[in-house]
């Protein structure tokens, strides 16, 4: 089929366009390029040796949309990752927030429902569940649009208006899948994470210490109730996330249907911090400092519907994760800005 992907140069929508395409699918990218580069659909062919024409416009305009329809057509599916993404940001922005995350995907299914697609795949989070003591989550587990920020917010809104369209579109698969915590990188080392100014993420943090652009690694608590004392989370292989897009768009049934997309294996900040170490080859400096206000001891979900329903399990560990992080930052130390 041929699936069109929004957000498609980014992180997550670069690693997606691969896999797509090595499952044979045909993939056009849609990005406005303000978190990413033209440089990751180039690698996207450089990697794979087949077509990811990039169409660099804002998935939130009906006219952009329309004009992909058209020159790129038939789209058969949309994955949708056009979405800005940091939860910090989120609460100082919410009004940009709520415009970009809701119109895109406003924008995205007007028009591709007009044009008759099959599936749309919804890039969702982990975060809108709101019971943190409900462990580990499955798609049962309570969420909320009562949340802590305007990005968990407005997926949680993206949820409920899927679920209306589905109700009266019921020919069309549409999936949500709720992402926990994406690390690592193509094998190839030739795309990966690209944050702009200091990551809000540890992995990238602890990659740019790793690199020598930041000075240390700050540990934020070490007196949670886990084992080490430190923040449990479920870091899922970016690859493995990118083929659980693909299975969700081979197997989903027409309906709505919501999956988790995790490992299921929770890992600490510490365990994070040594497995980065241990591909490095050397310390990292680390600093424990107070606890953040909001964070939570643990976060993983329960993947075993995806497994059941899609086929899909996650294959690689944290080791992996960190060598293929190391080696992507390693030969991009300026990410995209200076590639070729």
């Amino acid at each position: 089929m041929r699936v069109l992907l929004a957000g498609g140069a980014g992180y997550i929508g670069a690693h997606t366009a691969v896999s797509l395409l090595d499952a044979g699918h045909d993939v056009v990218l849609l990005d406005d390029l303000s978190g990413t580069s033209a440089v990751a659909a180039q690698r996207v062919e450089r990697i794979t040796g087949k077509s990811a024409p990039l169409v660099v416009g804002d998935a939130a305009d009906d006219e952009v949309v329309e004009g992909v329809f058209a020159d790129h057509g038939p789209i058969d599916a949309v994955i949708h990752f056009a979405a800005f993404k940091a939860v910090g940001e989120s609460t100082l922005k919410p009004l940009e927030y709520y415009a970009n995350n809701l119109d895109t995907t406003f924008a995205l299914l007007r028009v591709g429902l007009a044009h008759g697609i099959r599936s749309f795949v919804f890039s969702s989070t982990g975060t809108v569940y709101s019971d943190p003591a409900d462990l580990p989550f499955t798609e049962d587990s309570t969420t909320s649009v009562d949340l802590s920020n305007a990005y968990s917010k407005s997926k949680r809104m993206n949820e409920v208006v899927l679920a209306d369209v589905a109700r009266v579109n019921p020919d069309v698969n549409v999936t949500v899948l709720r992402y926990f915590n994406p690390v690592g990188a193509h094998t190839s080392g030739l795309i990966g994470e690209d944050p702009t100014g200091i990551p809000n993420n540890l992995m990238p943090y602890v990659s740019r210490v790793a690199i020598g652009s930041l000075e240390r690694i700050g540990v934020f608590g070490d007196d949670y109730d886990t084992p080490d004392g430190t923040g449990l989370r479920d870091y899922i292989h970016v690859v493995d996330l990118a083929e659980g897009h693909v299975s969700a768009l081979e197997k989903a049934a027409p309906g709505y249907a919501v999956y988790n997309l995790g490992t299921g294996r929770p890992v600490s900040v510490l365990e994070l911090i040594a497995s980065f170490e241990k591909a490095v080859g050397h310390a990292l400096p680390t600093q424990i400092l107070d606890r953040r206000p909001g964070d939570v001891a643990a976060t993983y979900c329960d993947p075993a519907k995806a497994e059941r329903e899609l086929g899909w399990k996650a294959r690689f560990d944290i080791d992996d994760a960190s060598r293929d992080y190391w080696r992507w930052q390693s030969q991009n130390p300026q990410g995209y800005a200076t590639a070729t």
